[in-house]
């Protein structure tokens, strides 16, 4: 059965007539830090017709020296204020490199729409610390007219839900704030990911952009996965660490469904199966049967895995594995959706947040980029669009803010 889209809407603020919002997206492949942050930033400028954006977010892949590569977009962008992470490629209208060496640029001027940003560093203490350190940033910066947070988390060290829990906790807001966005990701090789802010490059951290004014937003989300085996229960586990399936070593579980020869490869092995979970009631009408988790880390000697949210003992669960043919109609489902919640109005700007197991590792490159280029025209061509790959992407389903694996979150701010 077809695991329909999760698909959820929201609209913020009306204020009558747009007073106008310019953006321009740039992209760079250069091999040169400083080369390419240059000039993606003049070319998301120029393209947005302006001489100094108001905000800037970046996407960029671990190739460059990162620092190099942030100072030369703030001296481009004349020092605007900067969020973004780094991904395993980026996303732009007619593009989707996965490679060492590429990073896109969104500028946007607005004097309808207030950007702010924040931070915060050391996951490793603990993610509802984090929750609540970031949301202690991110308080002063709400105002009445606020319309959603963009985060961007280090992909190798985080656990969703407690983080979350913390953070709405501590806002202490009646409406939950929407939060977008997705876990900084690499190239499968290097240890580390990349968070942006301002001047700043870190790492095991949380950037964060808060987006008040006059804007609605629609969104969807998609995860385009079926399950190959039967129902398994997790008999042991702790937080987001699952330790057994079925009263044996969860890695000794997992062995019956991956290939010879493969499972000494971990990122082979993640990238081909994850784990299905049935979909919480309140969230089924949107999202489908199975939430997705990507297997996130290991532990020989133990036996466990973990995920990137929290489980509990006695759960079920399917092993699952992407379907081309389902993601394509996923795509293009979420594509009906929005169009269906723009009417007759054009996005300011689209922003695409994929799961880094939807791009190359299953499609040809040519296949690709036609399938990006299909959901582009349907939204409308010409618009400003960035994203990036991601290891894990976030976007509301039924009011409630998710995490989600395998799956594509398209954002749509008009």
């Amino acid at each position: 059965m077809f695991p329909g889209p999760a698909m959820a809407a929201g609209e913020y603020q009306e204020r009558g007539a747009d007073m106008g919002t310019s953006a321009g997206v740039g992209l760079s492949l250069h091999k040169n830090p400083a080369e390419a942050g240059k000039e993606a930033a003049l070319q998301a400028m120029e393209r947005g017709g302006m001489a100094k954006p108001d905000f800037v977010f970046v996407f960029a892949t671990v190739g460059y020296d990162q620092k190099l590569l942030i100072g030369s977009i703030r001296d481009a962008s004349a020092g605007a204020p900067l969020s973004g992470c780094s991904g395993e490629g980026i996303i732009t209208a007619g593009a989707a490199a996965e490679t060492n060496f590429g990073v896109c640029v969104l500028a946007i001027a607005s004097d309808e729409l207030r950007f702010a940003n924040a931070c915060v560093q050391g996951l490793d203490a603990g993610y509802a610390r984090a929750g609540e350190e970031l949301a202690e940033e991110v308080r002063p910066l709400l105002e009445a007219d606020t319309v959603a947070c963009f985060l961007f988390a280090d992909g190798l060290l985080f656990d969703f839900d407690p983080f979350r829990d913390a953070f709405e906790r501590t806002l202490g807001r009646d409406r939950k704030l929407p939060l977008f966005g997705g876990l900084a990701a690499n190239n499968l090789s290097t240890r580390k990911t990349y968070q942006y802010h301002n001047d700043r490059v870190i790492s095991e951290g949380i950037c964060c952009v808060v987006m008040s004014g006059n804007a609605r937003l629609a969104w969807g989300v998609n995860h385009g996965c079926v399950p190959v085996g039967t129902r398994r229960t997790i008999t042991r586990c702790q937080g987001n660490i699952i330790y057994e399936i079925d009263g044996i070593p969860a890695l000794k579980a997992l062995k019956e469904y991956i290939e010879n020869g493969s499972a000494s490869d971990w990122n082979r092995v993640t990238l081909n199966l994850c784990l299905g979970f049935k979909t919480p009631e309140h969230l089924r009408q949107e999202y489908g049967e199975y939430i997705i988790r990507y297997m996130m880390d290991k532990n020989d000697a133990e036996g466990w895995v973990s995920i990137q949210s929290d489980v509990t003992q006695g759960s079920a669960l399917w092993i699952m594995r992407r379907d081309k043919e389902l993601m394509r109609e996923g795509l293009q489902a979420i594509s009906e959706h929005i169009r269906e919640q723009l009417g007759t109005s054009r996005p300011k700007l689209v922003m695409q947040f994929e799961c880094m197991g939807r791009g190359r590792v299953v499609y040809r490159e040519q296949e690709k980029i036609e399938l990006l280029k299909s959901l582009q025209d349907d939204l409308g061509a010409g618009l400003p669009w960035i994203g990036f790959y991601s290891y894990a992407e976030i976007g509301p389903v039924s009011g409630y803010n998710c995490i989600h694996n395998f799956t594509s979150v398209l954002l749509a701010v008009y």
